[in-house]
């Protein structure tokens, strides 16, 4: 089946929504016994007790719990969640910011994991773990073949801290099968990914989620950051769904004073909950950017929306997402739990940023496309927002309410309207699983160039861009790379540099001709 060209679009948006979804958290849980004294909410049990004890056929009352809880949700507003027991983990584990298991980067080649890289001082990597590696098995457990699920391979190599498994690995590069013991540990996810300089005065610091570890991550890298020389700093929150609103109140907290308000939340009761700067910031001074865009949502607008409305920041970019309900979490017992949205949040100037979501979550979630369509993500002349909706900054700045955080500097998408669907792909796995292929096929080539070396090898010529273009047509994807040819090239390049130099090597590759960092410096 050929591609649409409005398909990656909608595609790559749908991967970064659940992190939408589940957006801006208090990072504490609700209680866990409600009342029920009164007798319309025992129908629910009475019901599920009759059908156990009573229905002709089996049934697997579970699921048609799940399915009620999950029905009375969406009547509520689109950020209200019920997450069945299956999920819980993996999303407790991205917020929490650690798991634990042996600490790989893989990929599925065929029916069997390769390891694309060893997280950097993990467990796999203290073993002698290394790019290209196959795992066969797990102790006695094979890990290949096609009717193996996926959480069943995850469970034999997760475990507890501290315990050992011993694993099959076949090193392709040496055509060798030799087992080697790994003890698991906890293995850091991190939310911060790169802190780097863009030059002599400037830092850069991406955040991709909020979670319980990010202010550590973020001031570890700021405070490198000021021992280079970094006297302007922006902060990349592209394509971050959210998390702990706390977590984004502490990153605003170092770059305002004293006193000045950060945000604060009303409830049902009409209860108002302020939050203002503390004296500890550690950025009070210098100039601030912030980078967002259509997927930057509810923390990401919360720290966006405080540094635009105190005037601490210059924020840049396309208007963010528009989220401005806080979700408080109660677990079930079974492991599933329900986050429900508790309270509003506003930004310092009395805003809230949350869209309308009146017509239902399907109209609230394709209001994405909408914005395709419209022509919004190439001209700021195109973005509507109601003049009722004005506010103004302490400085006179005028400011929108009722749809996401509108930027000061518009920067428009990077590609042509109609050709966002290259754009998409090349921010997509598809260019990680490609770039793991060739590698995969030569990788004594490889093995010992230098990053310079790299990069003649892969820039200077058209064969890895050929390459996957035929890749892609293998996969049924028919789009025309030629009109972004550069463009596809350098995240080729990219691709190989952290693969084989690191994380903050495929940043600095990608941020040279980032439009929205081009913007920046030219400030």
């Amino acid at each position: 089946m050929k591609s649409n060209k409005k398909y990656f679009p909608i595609l790559f948006f749908a991967t970064l929504a659940v992190g939408v979804v589940l957006g801006t958290m208090l990072n504490f849980p609700a209680p866990g016994n409600f009342s029920s004294a009164n007798n319309h909410k025992n129908k629910l049990n009475k019901l599920i007790d009759f059908i156990d004890n009573e229905y002709v056929d089996s049934v697997d009352t579970d699921s048609i719990v799940n399915l009620t809880v999950n029905n009375i949700l969406e009547k509520l507003d689109p950020h209200s969640v019920y997450i069945a027991q299956e999920e819980m983990e993996e999303v407790s584990q991205s917020m929490r910011g650690d798991f634990v298991g042996i600490g790989i980067h893989f990929y599925m080649v065929g029916d069997t994991i390769a390891v694309i890289k060893p997280i950097e001082n993990g467990p796999s990597a203290k073993a002698g773990i290394q790019a290209g590696d196959r795992i066969l098995f797990a102790g006695k457990d094979k890990l290949f073949g096609k009717k193996i699920p996926q959480d069943t391979l995850f469970s034999k190599l997760k475990g507890n801290a501290g315990s050992e498994v011993q694993l099959t690995v076949y090193r392709k590069m040496l055509n060798k099968k030799f087992n080697v013991t790994v003890k698991r540990d906890v293995v850091p996810i991190k939310s911060v990914d790169v802190a780097l300089m863009l030059d002599k005065t400037t830092g850069y610091i991406k955040i991709n989620r909020f979670a319980e570890t990010t202010y550590a991550e973020f001031k570890k890298g700021l405070l490198t950051l000021k021992k280079q020389g970094a006297k302007t700093l922006v902060i990349d929150v592209r394509d971050n769904g959210g998390g702990y609103l706390e977590k984004a109140v502490e990153i605003a907290d170092d770059f305002l004073k004293k006193d000045q308000l950060i945000v604060f939340t009303k409830n049902k009761k009409g209860r108002i909950d302020k939050t203002f700067a503390s004296e500890k910031g550690i950025f009070e001074t210098g100039n601030v950017f912030v980078l967002i865009n259509e997927n930057s949502a509810s923390a990401s607008e919360i720290l966006a929306g405080a540094l635009q409305d105190n005037d601490r920041a210059t924020i840049v970019g396309r208007r963010s997402f528009g989220k401005g309900l806080v979700q408080r979490e109660m677990d079930f017992g079974d492991g599933s739990a329900v986050r429900l949205t508790v309270a509003r949040y506003y930004t310092p100037t009395g805003r809230s940023i949350q869209k309308s979501y009146g017509k239902g979550n399907e109209d609230y979630f394709k209001e994405f496309g909408h914005r395709f369509e419209t022509g919004e993500l190439y001209s700021k002349d195109s973005i509507k927002l109601a003049d009722t909706l004005k506010f103004k900054t302490p400085k006179g700045k005028i400011v929108y309410g009722g749809g996401g955080i509108v930027p000061d500097v518009f920067v428009p998408f990077e590609v042509k309207h109609g050709e966002e669907s290259i754009a998409y792909v090349m921010q997509s796995p598809m260019v990680g699983n490609f770039v793991f292929e060739q590698l995969d096929k030569d990788r004594k080539s490889f093995k010992d160039l230098t990053f310079e070396q790299l990069l003649a090898k892969v820039e200077k010529t058209d064969l890895y861009f050929n390459n996957f273009r035929a890749y892609l047509k293998r996969n049924e994807i028919d789009l025309n790379l030629e009109k972004n040819k550069e463009l596809v090239k350098r995240y080729i390049t990219a691709e190989f540099a952290g693969q084989l130099f690191g994380e903050q090597k495929y940043f600095e590759i990608i941020l040279k001709e980032d439009v929205m960092i081009k913007a920046v410096l030219k400030k």
